[in-house]
Parts: C-alpha cells; structure tokens; sequence
C-alpha cells in the first residue's frame, strides 16, 4: 500500500471518528465559547484565553473518546499477510508451504502446513520451530545469496516421513517499497521412497531365498538329461522333489508379494468393525485337517458376548492362520493347541502350544524376515520364514501388539492385544 493511500485513509477514520463526539458535546462546546468570548470582554487578552479554550475542548471531546487500542506488529503483519491475493492459493495446496522474511522469522504457514507440523505463531522465528540444521543452513544460504536451494530431509515424529524441502526468494512488489520473501515448501516423497525400499528388499529377499531351489531344479534337470535319462525310478523321485521346490518357491513368491502389499498400506488403519469369536471358529474349522494329520486338538475358547475390533477380516484370518498353524507345527509334543479370546476394556487372543518352546535368545528375532530358530525343521515343515513377519506388518497395520513368551521345555504363548 502506497503512502499516499494511508494518509487518506487516516484522515477519514479521523473525521468519522471525531463528528459524532461534536455533536454529542454540542451543548457544552457552546458554553466554553461563551465563557471565552466574557473573558475576552473582562479585558483577557485572546491570545491567553486560546489555549485555557483549547485544553476545555479536548477534554470535552476527550470524556467520552473510546480507548485507544494499538494492535501489536504481529497481527498487523498476519492481517497484512492474510489479505494478500496469494494466501488463498497457498492454502489451497497439498503441500506445507511456509513464507519466511529476511530476518528468519515466519510471516505465514499454509493449511497443509498447518496440519502437518502444528500451528506456528506470527513473526516467531523458524530456528524455534524448525530443528533440523540443514533446512536452516539452506535457507540462510538462500537469503543471503537469493539462490535456489533443496535438500532430502527426513522426518521421524509423528510418523516416518521423507520430504524434498525447497527454498526460493519471491520478490514483492516492483516499486521503492517491495520487498523479498522466500517460499520454503515440502514436498512428501515417502510412497516412493517407501516402494523403492520394498522392491529392493523384494528383490534381495527373494534373490536369497530362491537361490537353492532354483540350483535343485537345476541339477535335477541336468541329471534327468543326462545319467537318469532312461532310470525310471531315478526319474520318479527327482520328479517328486521338484514338484516340492516348485511349490516352496510358489508359496514364497505369495507370501513376498503379500508382505510387500501390506508394506503399501501400513500407515492405512482399517475400519471395519470385525467379531472375533466368529473368525477364530473359522480359522480352527479350516486348519482341522491339519491338526488331525499332526494329531493335534486346537481347543477354543471364547466368551458369549461379542467382541468386535476395527480390522480386516481377511488379514485378520492370516493372522490367526499363521499363529495356530506355527502353534500346530512346531507345538505337535504337546499335542493340543489352546486358542482364548478375552473382551472387556481390551480385546487379547492368546494362542499357546505345548511343544518344546523357543530359546530366550530368539525369541526377540522371530518376527524379522526369514529368521528361523532352525532352518531344517522349519523348511521340512514347508515354512518360507516370513509368517510371523506377515503377522507383526498385519497387526501394526491394525494398530495391535504381539506379544510372545517362551520357555525351553514349556511351550510357547503368542498374545495379539487390540
């Protein structure tokens, strides 16, 4: 705004403030003017009685004169900041923008902003709310040398976030009085950077554990081309063991792309409102046939009112599928598997084995990818070793803890609480 314009404005705010009170004091004005006027005749000189006249009116116009409120720098600068033509189009953005003056404190933050690092008070500097040295160094280097910069910065609170944070100069105004601000804005690349990591990790878990079936298939097929080219029986067996690779590489391939699909969607919580006295009857149902091979009883117990949690079903029945059938598995000494559900102020199903248990020093690894207690029972029992890794992204998923506890000769106790 131009000087000219405010002096204007001013004067008007003056004059329509000023009226009302001559009009209301009318009375009394016009006394004060009587009384100077007798004075004058009395033989006062004017130029003594002027002033005595002037401090009786302005005390006059000054009785009933509201307050003067003086607004601070502040909410004249947020005023200033939210009438411009520009801050609607920043809200506007799904991206944080925050606006920064020459002197490093922050005249305006956007709704994105807003929402993603709480709200930052007018003219407080960026140093306060701001803690990471290399976002400050950047835009001090921007403000000083007017030139465009941006880094990788990664955030950990609330939620693991990565951002490309960018600074540039914006100058104002093209008159005497313009001045320069710079835009510093974020820019969320955590999807991509989240599915770059899970499809190298794809890629290395898989590389891993494909190899040694894959050089069996080789070498089966070479023998069959080659010495058991005309042995039946030869023929028969490597057969039968190919089929068993292939079908340990299918339900590895499943269970990678299952892992990687949930790894997509973790920060998503479900809503769904799920009972889970009904579920686990279903998962005991569906693994009977397997519990009756292993000889093995699942006992289930669950209270008669319902119990519901905000989930997926289906990932909730992976869930308890994996947990009773590693329970059936590695649990088949004790011959019976107990499965309770538990209500109240907290949902907990706890599945607990009988069989040999897991040592101590394990027993905080298992979640982890391909980690096996022991590589041979687990491959003899057709595991792939991602499992309880499918369980632990699933629960963080649904905003749930597994807890486990072991003893060597005493089973194990697995505790998924909503």
């Amino acid at each position: 705004m131009r000087n000219e314009d405010i002096v204007l404005d001013g004067a008007k705010v003056f004059w329509r403030t000023l009226l009302p009170r001559l009009k209301a004091e009318r009375g009394l004005l016009g006394l004060s003017v009587v009384l100077a006027f007798l004075a004058a005749l009395a033989g006062i000189h004017p130029l003594a009685v002027l002033p005595f006249w002037i401090v009786l009116v302005a005390a006059i116009l000054n009785r009933g004169a509201p307050p003067v409120q003086t607004a601070p720098a502040s909410v004249g600068a947020a005023v200033e900041t939210k009438a411009d033509p520009l801050a609607p189009l920043l809200d506007a953005l799904d991206m944080p923008v925050l606006v920064v003056a020459a002197d490093e404190t922050v005249v305006f933050q956007n709704a994105a902003a807003e929402k993603a690092f709480g709200t930052i008070p007018q003219d407080s500097y960026l140093s306060a709310r701001v803690r990471s040295p290399g976002i400050l160094d950047m835009v001090r280097e921007t403000i000083a040398t007017g030139k465009v910069n941006q880094i990788e910065h990664a955030e950990r609170l609330p939620s693991e976030a990565v951002y490309v944070v960018r600074v540039a100069p914006v100058d104002i105004g093209s008159d005497v009085s313009g001045r320069r601000i710079f835009l510093l804005t974020y820019r969320d690349i955590s999807q991509a950077r989240r599915i770059d990591r899970m499809r190298s990790d794809f890629v290395a878990n898989a590389s891993h554990e494909l190899r040694t079936p894959l050089a069996s298939l080789r070498g089966f097929i070479e023998t069959l081309q080659g010495p058991a080219r005309d042995d039946r029986k030869a023929q028969e067996k490597f057969f039968g063991i190919m089929h068993e690779q292939v079908t340990r590489m299918s339900r590895l391939v499943d269970d990678l792309l299952s892992l990687s699909r949930l790894e997509l969607k973790s920060h998503i919580a479900p809503d769904d409102a799920v009972d889970l006295g009904p579920l686990l009857g279903h998962v005991r149902d569906s693994l009977a046939p397997l519990a009756g091979e292993l000889d093995v009883t699942i006992a289930l117990e669950v209270p008669e009112t319902p119990v519901f949690v905000q989930g997926d079903r289906d990932e909730l029945v992976e869930v308890f599928e994996n947990l009773i059938e590693n329970a059936c598995k590695y649990g088949q000494e004790g011959k019976q598997v107990d499965v309770r559900l538990t209500g109240g102020h907290q949902a907990e199903v706890t599945v607990t084995d009988h069989g040999p248990g897991i040592p101590a020093e394990h027993v905080p690894r298992i979640t982890e990818r391909f980690y096996r207690v022991n590589v041979e029972a687990s491959r003899s029992k057709k595991g792939t070793g991602l499992g309880l890794a499918i369980v632990k992204h699933i629960l963080t998923r649904h905003r749930a803890r597994l807890l486990i506890h072991s003893e060597v000769g005493k089973g194990t106790v697995f505790k998924v609480r909503f």
